[in-house]
């Protein structure tokens, strides 16, 4: 599923509290966790394709620090949002 507007506008307004709210950590997490996701399936076709593979480090990077920085501040939203996005097996 590609990132269209108003899937967009839908991940904030679940995650974020409206869909005004673009900046929140658990927003911006499941925001990244989704193009992670759609990422992962088209390496799986494109074997060789390189840029994606590097996009795709680099977002899991940063999922990774907004992650550190969530669990940092708040441990009870940290664990919501891991469960809820499925993030660890």
């Amino acid at each position: 599923m590609y990132l269209t507007k108003e899937v967009k506008a839908d991940i904030f307004k679940k995650h974020g509290g409206s869909e005004k709210n673009t900046g929140s950590t658990e927003g911006q997490i499941a925001l990244f966790t989704h193009r992670i996701n759609h990422l992962t399936g088209h390496l799986k076709n494109n074997r060789k394709d390189y840029n994606t593979e590097r996009s795709l480090v680099k977002l899991v990077g940063k999922r990774r620090s907004l992650l550190d920085y969530l669990k940092k501040k708040d441990i009870e939203k940290y664990r919501a949002v891991i469960k809820e996005l499925n993030i660890r097996k």
